[in-house]
């Protein structure tokens, strides 16, 4: 780092994952500090860490959610007064994939262990049993980012400081200096953990109208005098403050009116000691928040923001999220007998993550044997309304690939090994939305779907070209290519 040079460079990056929250106002606020000390300022569009991070930003999306990121975020600044004209933006894979940057990837690879890597990502990637080679890079590519980007420090919140200390340990055996690092503390969620941008219910999104403020502030965790994991407390200390240098508790005349508050320590003081009832302060905090918001609500309904906005996240109802009504999940074959009134069919109990195994009735006898079925891992459709088979009930559906001709041939779909019963399926970049407790016979929902399900040539279960997936990776069959899935 080159002190002598008169105006210190920084970069703060973002993964373009999910819509930015109110938690952002953080580092936006630590962002117009840096300007007014004259200090040269990247802000990085980390798309294809996006990608890397399990898939978060499906790929067809990356672009949408750089312009749409860079909108927002562009939004957040003006809304707190800093000058954009002092600001550099760029994306990320504007020089990610280039032939040098590529070949740093290569070399750092050479010397990063697995252990390392996966520590490194432990607050900031994707957390699962199997991890995803993509996501063990994820750290290794932002140390590289502090040289291509050519700065003297890395901005980012507390939770990325093992990814900090990986940087500095690895770049100068790249041959590249230690860049120094400086971080801004994590706002709580609405729910006492970390704000996050892919749990609804713990966050604050920019764009979210003055009603849906409401609700989610009354629903936040904020218990009276309890000043550990309250979001709402957090927001007042580093959002509200840093902008506003005070905060105003407005409240009824017969409680003590109004009060300007200075300093934090008094409000967290007042909190603790129940002088400020819960109720005033998400009162307060609301009114607070609909200031900083409204700027941003106003440039977004531009008709081409508001475009941009339903093209980068697309209604659920509308996209492969459609697909999360259905209730697939991993499930495991505990028993299985013939049907006592049917050759052609199974009696099986599955395991699928529940107090007791479901029946489930498959007429799977001409196509694979009792002793193969037993304790396998299948993939099991689980909201389907029961329905009676040859005398018993059969409370979900055991799903297949298949493939027609004579013979016909039938193989279960095989979850990752090491697959939980229990575990859900989604589709590849698709991992929100909560399924129908029950499907609806009447609006064919399931026959609708399945036309779209298919096996690929990699013999990977697939709809509309999006793999199926669970949180250790992809479905697949033994060896029905091109099949369909019933």
């Amino acid at each position: 780092m080159n002190l002598n040079r008169l105006e210190l460079k920084v970069y703060w990056g973002t993964a373009t994952t999910g819509k930015p929250h109110v938690a952002y106002f953080v580092p936006m606020s630590k962002i117009a500090d840096f300007l007014k000390a004259g200090c040269e300022v990247t802000i990085l569009f980390a798309d294809l860490h996006a990608y890397l991070d399990n898939m978060k930003a499906p790929w067809e999306l990356l672009e949408l959610r750089v312009k749409y990121y860079e909108q927002v975020i562009k939004a957040m600044l003006e809304s707190i007064g800093v000058p954009l004209d002092r600001l550099k933006f760029v994306k990320g894979t504007d020089y990610q994939l280039s032939r040098e940057y590529t070949l740093d990837v290569y070399r750092l690879s050479s010397m990063v262990t697995e252990h390392d890597a996966k520590k490194a990502g432990a607050e900031v990637v994707k957390q699962v049993e199997h991890p995803l080679l993509s996501g063990l890079l994820y750290p290794g590519l932002q140390a590289l980012d502090e040289e291509y980007l050519k700065v003297d420090a890395q901005f980012g919140g507390v939770d990325q400081r093992k990814i900090f200390t990986l940087a500095e340990k690895y770049l100068p055996s790249l041959g590249y200096a230690k860049r120094a690092h400086l971080m801004n503390p994590m706002v709580p969620g609405l729910t006492g953990t970390k704000m996050s941008s892919s749990e609804e219910e713990s966050k604050i999104d920019l764009l979210d109208s003055k009603e849906d403020v409401k609700k989610k502030l009354k629903k936040a965790f904020c218990e009276p005098g309890n000043i550990q994991n309250n979001g709402v407390l957090s927001f007042v200390k580093h959002v509200l403050f840093p902008l506003r240098g005070e905060f105003c508790i407005k409240r009824d005349p017969k409680w003590g009116g109004d009060k300007i508050y200075t300093v934090f320590e008094d409000v967290e003081k007042d909190f603790a000691e129940e002088l400020i009832h819960p109720g005033d302060l998400k009162a307060s905090v609301e009114v607070a928040l609909n200031q900083l918001l409204q700027p941003i609500r106003k440039k977004f309904e531009l008709p081409e923001l508001r475009k941009l906005t339903s093209l980068a996240y697309p209604d659920p109802s509308k996209t492969s999220d459609r697909m999360q009504i259905l209730d697939i999940r991993v499930g495991k074959i505990v028993s299985v007998e013939k049907h006592p009134d049917a050759d052609s069919l199974y009696l099986e109990k599955i395991d699928v993550g529940e107090a007791e195994a479901r029946t489930v009735v498959s007429g799977l006898v001409a196509y694979i044997s009792q002793e193969d079925l037993q304790d396998r891992s299948v993939l099991v459709l689980c909201n389907l309304k029961p329905q009676k088979m040859r005398g018993i009930e059969s409370q979900a559906m055991l799903l297949c690939a298949s493939v027609e001709g004579d013979p016909r041939r039938v193989e279960p779909l095989d979850p990752p090994e090491g697959s939980s019963p229990g575990e859900r399926v989604f589709v590849e970049g698709y991992e929100t939305g909560k399924p129908d407790e029950r499907l609806n016979p009447k609006k064919k929902v399931w026959e609708k779907l399945q036309v779209d399900l298919n096996i690929s040539d990699e013999c990977v279960a697939q709809w509309k070209d999006k793999q199926l997936m669970t949180k250790l990776g992809q479905i697949t069959c033994k060896t029905l290519k091109g099949g369909n899935i019933s």
